[in-house]
């Protein structure tokens, strides 16, 4: 383990490289290599150039990588290459571990696991909580290969010995910087100390940020591992084109379905707020004006969750609000335009919610108000972009004030019947103390030496 001095030095970054590589160029087994076409990509990513060779060498990978720059191929396509070369047998005890934040990302890497390894015949199986449990459950006595899993309900299935860790011999671990800003770390912590040692086993970590914290659980729980950080001419992709309006909190929505109007070439919109209660009202709003939209925020089930993701990624909602708990689960192809309704309170948030957009070499527009209660928090994130976000001040043919009202449906707290206080049972009565009938004890009295009497 290194000490915390080790830990604050930073690292080499490498810049982008000038050669690119092409995923045939590999040492991948064919059938990788199929699922790879068959998927449509030809060219690696930087981040993928620089991590893949290595995971292929064995070496365990620290790798700083945003989203949307392809990190997820790049450890599925590792991972799945040394799956096969290994070659041990599917069993009720997984291979692999893969540690998501979110159970919408949770969800997206086992889609991208599903056409990478389309014909690698190994079995993939998401675990998160909110779904049925026991179906879970019989899937992992069924067999599996890789769990995809957030850390909760895999802890609670690994404590109830439906299977062991035994057997990983891979794992990963995306976004861990959110693991320590959700509170999973302790959880995260768990887990690895009941997998089989570090040199026992290769370890991939993928964060959009190398802390000092996420170095430390490194530098604990890898071996030596390889640090990439591949050194962006720009913090946001390259595809964004950002503008920030300055508008009064009560203008800003006649604004947005002015601006909305305006536009001609939107397919989904993704618009990102702060609370629940503003993501209800703007949704609210948006389907008022005749525009489908649905909310995730963090307390909607996670079946109404996904359905929602599907009527999204479909085309049936066009629009969806979403708070930050969303804002690095959310991989939906085709997002033209995102929009900060209200800005974030953390300046790397900003980044993650404008990197739904833009995806793959798309091209994509972030629009973001700066209102008299949050703009105080502007100075802050272009400091972290290190350039100021183009800003305007909307003229009056943006607005549009001619929208219909909505009041939000909330849910009426139960209302107590008349005398209800009164009828109320009488609260429980302790235990027996072991007197007799007339108040006489049927305990042997004591003197003061502690002897009966």
């Amino acid at each position: 383990m290194c000490s915390a001095f080790e830990i604050l030095v930073p690292f080499p970054l490498f810049p982008a490289p000038d050669c690119i590589m092409k995923f045939n160029e590999l040492d991948l087994s064919p059938e990788v290599l199929l699922g790879i076409e068959e998927t449509g990509f030809t060219e690696l990513t930087p981040v993928q150039q620089e991590s893949i060779p290595l995971a292929l060498q064995g070496k365990d990978v620290a790798a700083q990588a945003q989203t949307g720059t392809g990190k997820t191929a790049a450890f599925l396509i590792s991972l799945f290459s040394k799956l096969l070369k290994s070659g041990r047998a599917t069993s009720n005890n997984p291979r692999a571990l893969i540690m998501a934040p979110t159970r919408e990302l949770v969800v997206q890497i086992c889609n991208d696991a599903e056409s990478l390894g389309k014909h690698t015949g190994l079995r993939v199986q998401p675990i998160f909580g909110g779904m049925d449990y026991e179906k879970q459950r019989q899937a992992l006595k069924d067999g599996v290969d890789v769990i995809v899993a957030t850390p909760g309900r895999l802890i609670d299935y690994y404590k109830q010995r439906v299977f062991s860790m035994n057997r990983v011999e891979s794992l990963v671990i995306d976004e861990a910087d959110r693991m320590f800003d959700m509170g999973f770390i302790k959880d995260l912590r768990y887990i690895l100390r009941n997998l089989p040692p570090f040199e026992k086993r290769q370890t991939m970590l993928f964060s959009a940020t190398l802390s000092p914290q996420v170095m430390e659980l490194a530098y604990e729980f890898m071996d030596l591992a390889e640090k990439v950080r591949i050194e962006p001419e720009q913090v946001t992709a390259e595809g964004i084109e950002q503008i920030l309006y300055h508008v009064s909190r009560r203008e800003k929505f006649a604004l947005l379905l002015g601006l909305l109007k305006k536009e001609t070439d939107i397919e989904r919109v993704l618009l990102f707020v702060n609370t629940k209660i503003e993501a209800e009202r703007l949704d609210a709003l948006l389907n008022a004006n005749n525009l489908p939209s649905g909310v995730l925020s963090g307390d909607v089930p996670q079946k109404k969750r996904m359905r929602i993701l599907e009527q999204f990624k479909d085309g049936s909602l066009t629009h969806l609000v979403a708070t930050d708990v969303a804002s690095r689960g959310i991989h939906v192809d085709n997002i033209t335009h995102v929009v900060n309704y209200d800005l974030p309170q953390d300046r790397e948030d900003y980044v993650h919610r404008i990197g739904r957009t833009a995806r793959a070499g798309a091209k994509g527009l972030a629009i973001s108000f700066a209102d008299e209660e949050m703009v105080y928090i502007l100075d802050e994130i272009e400091t972290y972009l290190g350039k100021k976000i183009p800003s305007v001040m909307p003229i009056d043919e943006e607005f549009c004030f001619d929208y219909k009202r909505a009041h939000v449906k909330r849910k009426k707290p139960p209302v107590e019947k008349p005398g209800g206080a009164s009828k109320r049972r009488p609260p429980r009565r302790g235990p027996r103390t072991g007197r007799k009938p007339g108040g006489q004890s049927s305990r042997p009295k004591t003197g003061s030496d502690g002897s009966g009497t």
